[in-house]
């Protein structure tokens, strides 16, 4: 405050404190998991392709069969997948290919990038495997993504895996 002027309004910092880490902005987070989605979509789709996915779901769906198995069998090529394409960013520096190009970060709540295996294990493991379970995954799904509305901005999966994603600085 400046002493010449009581009326003037207290002026405060609004970066964060040392330490601290800005917390990623939604928005860049739905950016950074739509690259990520992308990335799995241009590789996986070919290979469903080539595995004979597409034709035996039509096939199941002419006869009125279920494919269940089907869907779970492909789900886990997928999170497979995903560990293999994301395990060496991880690694290297808590981020995945979409979180590198948006500049942010997975740390645990200490500010420390965590392990692959609790990152692999703990997050993405819950957030992709639980997908898999019909019905019951897919409301766990949208109430793990909804929680980014909350003050912290952690999903479900960043409460299961103890972590927070903040500004890549």
């Amino acid at each position: 405050m400046d002493p010449q002027n009581p009326y003037q309004s207290p002026q405060s910092s609004l970066e964060p404190a040392y330490g601290e880490e800005e917390l990623a902005g939604r928005g860049i987070r739905l950016v950074s998991a739509i690259i990520d989605g992308v990335i799995m979509l241009v590789l996986l789709l070919p290979l469903m392709f080539v595995g004979g996915y597409f034709e035996q779901a039509l096939t199941a769906a002419q006869a009125g069969q279920q494919t269940f198995g089907l869907q779970f069998l492909w789900g886990l090529i997928g999170v497979i997948l995903f560990f293999v394409i994301q395990a060496y960013p991880l690694n290297q520096s808590g981020q995945t290919w979409g979180k590198k190009v948006m500049k942010i970060k997975i740390v645990d709540m200490d500010g420390l990038q965590p392990s692959l295996v609790e990152l692999l294990g703990k997050r993405y493991l819950f957030s992709q495997g639980i997908g898999l379970i019909p019905c019951l995954g897919a409301i766990v799904q949208l109430v793990d993504v909804l929680m980014i509305f909350r003050d912290d901005r952690r999903c479900l999966h960043d409460q299961i895996a103890g972590t927070k994603v903040v500004v890549a600085r």
